[in-house]
């Protein structure tokens, strides 16, 4: 992978992960519209160790907190602080770690054609603006249950279908919960630390366990650039959230639908 490549894919990633118009889709697309080769597992590894860092950063306070009344509430047999919040975080990890886990193969074999990118893409993109446009979300964070959480959980599992796009399904659940823009998306921002550091476990493995040679320069650049980006991206999705809502992004999966059906499946 020449440099360019690197960065580009590095900044793509960085950008799309915490955007709800599916990060998959993107590295996905862009070497089969542009003619690249596939960026490999070390690469893959590299943008998530990115976006992991930038995200945990971002919330690092969260989670400091998080970890800390999650394990009090552990050793005392009862909630202390966010101590509900923190296993909350665990219950919403359980689907996807599952269905990754069983289903990666078929992920990774059957998954990632241009339709099924194309039906997705589309569809969940639909239903993040139907869920952005009804009334009554004003539900606070604080007021999760362990329901709230499996079902945000199951969204995420979903997701594990390119192009649905991990924080578009979570926080397509939230609004549909009640939750307000705000809590669905930090909701959502916060039950991507353990499945992102999850993934890059197993890319991990998988790159320890494979003869090929990691290309250091590619992972780095693609690490440094999925962070900064990443970590861009978040910061501007928080802060422009009440006054822009969802429907940017809807319209922009909707745009990359249409591009898709015209380039890709004609």
């Amino acid at each position: 992978m020449d440099v360019f490549h690197a960065l580009f894919l590095g900044i793509l990633q960085g950008l799309t992960e915490f955007l709800p118009i599916s990060s998959s889709a993107h590295l996905i697309l862009t070497p089969s519209l542009l003619g690249w080769d596939d960026q490999g597992v070390g690469f893959d590894l590299a943008v998530h160790v990115g976006t992991l860092t930038a995200v945990v950063l971002y919330f690092h306070r969260d989670v400091l907190g998080l970890t800390r009344d999650g394990v009090q509430s552990l050793v005392h047999r009862r909630f202390i602080g966010r101590g509900n919040l923190a296993w909350f975080l665990v219950i919403g990890t359980i689907p996807a770690g599952l269905g990754g886990l069983a289903l990666l193969d078929l992920i990774d074999n059957e998954l990632r054609s241009a339709s099924i990118i194309f039906v997705t893409t589309l569809v969940f993109g639909l239903l993040l603006g139907w869920a952005d446009w009804r009334p009554n979300k004003g539900r606070a964070i604080e007021s999760l249950t362990w329901r709230d959480a499996l079902l945000v959980g199951l969204a995420q599992a979903l997701a594990l279908v390119p192009g649905t796009s991990r924080s578009g399904a979570t926080i397509t659940a939230g609004l549909f919960l009640g939750l307000s823009r705000e809590a669905a998306s930090r909701f959502s921002f916060l039950l991507a630390i353990p499945i992102t550091a999850l993934a890059a476990a197993a890319k991990l493995l998988e790159v320890a366990a494979s003869d090929v040679a990691v290309d250091w320069t590619g992972f780095l650049i693609g690490g440094i650039t999925s962070f900064v980006m990443a970590i861009t991206a978040i910061h501007f999705f928080l802060k422009w959230l009440n006054q822009v809502g969802m429907w940017p992004y809807v319209v922009y999966r909707v745009i990359l639908a249409v591009i898709i059906y015209a380039v890709l499946m004609h």
